[in-house]
């Protein structure tokens, strides 16, 4: 297939923007991966490589950061389509809400000013689940007519997601000027890795089969294979149906941690027996909590029921997922492959 369109692709080196640009590559468009050093080339070709892609002739390289604005302009230059993977991500070092939402905000503005300024037709933003489900409860499944209500009880990365995708519509509304835009808003992505440095989302995985997770929190959420969200970020970028809308990327039911662990021992036998058998209670987490600062980032999620519903994707877009356990599988045994294990 040969389309001599060109997308750029956000956050290039993350675990998302890996698998939409090798979904871009395999669909004959031309892709220029943003990072926010060029040193990462090497790093996003070789986990590209391992996805699959053999040339590496449609596909470029910008230096951009999202606390610099003129670096987008450059990196937006000659592309039709952009796909916003970029954002902040959770770490523990995070004191206040500033180091989440500004730059997340930020960001998203210097990304769409760069692309309205370029003549994109469309962006695609990846948001989160986090924009939609946190600061309020309900007991049907969530959908894209949700929002997170920003409370005490919301975290800084689901605000950040929040408010960084509100300005997004926002700025659409009021200075788009015919730009379009297509929000996929994931649950927890699993799926295969394609390198030693992963996304934080595995770390669950990863902390079972290792044995350092002793028992399981009681958080219930869904879960979605990181290779379908790639297929929905591209779907909402050439379908004309996506224009304007949000889209839930969720496998299926959502999971306790427990029917997780459940998953790897039953799938994996031998190698997943030091997966959890057993829930802990929610005194227990807090109390660890407060002697480990990792923790912190649960607490407010224990023993809420996250259930989200892809509906809208599949009717819509025709976007069709795999199962929650293929996922989990995929990424555990790309885990060991790794060595992670």
């Amino acid at each position: 297939m040969e389309n001599k369109e060109t997308v750029l692709v956000t956050g290039g080196s993350g675990f998302i923007a890996s698998y939409c640009i090798i979904t871009l590559l395999n669909n004959g468009f031309k892709v220029k991966a943003a990072i926010r050093s060029l040193k990462k080339a090497d790093l996003v070709k070789q986990m590209l490589k391992e996805g699959g892609i053999q040339s590496f002739e449609n596909l470029s390289f910008a230096e951009a950061d999202l606390e610099n604005e003129t670096s987008w302009e450059k990196a937006a230059e000659g592309c039709q389509y952009v796909i916003h993977t970029a954002s902040p991500t959770p770490h523990t070092d995070a004191k206040t809400e500033d180091d989440f939402v500004i730059p997340a905000k930020n960001g998203v503005l210097f990304v769409l000013r760069a692309a309205q300024k370029a003549g994109v037709k469309r962006v695609v933003l990846t948001s989160a689940f986090g924009a939609v489900s946190y600061g309020t409860f309900k007991n049907t499944p969530y959908t894209e007519e949700d929002w997170t209500v920003i409370n005490d009880t919301v975290a800084p990365y689901q605000r950040s997601k929040t408010i960084s995708e509100k300005a997004a519509w926002d700025f659409i509304k009021n200075e788009g000027n015919g730009m379009e835009l297509s929000v996929v808003n994931p649950t927890a992505v699993l799926g295969p890795v394609l390198s030693a440095d992963y996304a934080h989302s595995l770390q669950v995985v990863k902390q079972m089969l290792n044995g350092e997770m002793k028992g399981c929190p009681k958080l219930i959420t869904g879960f979605i294979d990181v290779r379908d969200v790639a297929d929905l970020h591209f779907k909402a970028m050439t379908m004309p149906e996506a224009n304007g809308q949000r889209f839930l990327a969720v496998a299926g039911e959502a999971l306790s941690m427990l029917e997780v662990s459940a998953v790897l021992r039953k799938k994996l036998g031998s190698i997943a027996h030091k997966a959890p058998t057993k829930e802990l209670p929610n005194w227990m987490i807090r109390l660890f909590a407060i002697f480990n600062p990792k923790l912190n980032m649960i607490v407010p999620h224990l023993g809420l029921v996250k259930r989200a519903s892809s509906e809208k994707a599949k009717s819509l877009l025709g976007w069709q997922p795999r199962s929650v356990e293929e996922a989990i599988v995929a990424a555990a045994e790309s885990l060991i492959k790794f060595n992670q294990i």
